[in-house]
């Protein structure tokens, strides 16, 4: 499960063209947006679509659940490994 949190937090590193940022930069249960890391509702898209072409995952744009699976990098995880992809 590690080596997945930061193979996702590589790909919020690089899918967001965050500068000056390591993996060992972004705690995997802080959360993603407001506080914590600071993403918005465009880096969710970006995410969200990287995440889809990376493990191949399907996202509902508008739903809870899609919330709560972009609470925090172990959430993702979570849910990358739930969708069977990891």
């Amino acid at each position: 499960m590690q080596a997945l949190e930061h193979e996702i937090k590589e790909l919020i590193i690089s899918s967001l063209s965050l500068e000056d940022i390591t993996p060992d930069d972004i705690d995997t249960t802080a959360p993603l947006f407001v506080e914590g890391l600071g993403l918005d509702s465009i880096d969710a898209l970006e995410l969200g679509l990287a995440l889809q072409k990376r493990y191949g995952v399907s996202l509902s744009a508008d739903s809870q659940e899609t919330r709560r699976h972009f609470a925090s990098v172990r959430a993702l995880a979570d849910f990358v490994v739930a969708q069977g992809k990891a």
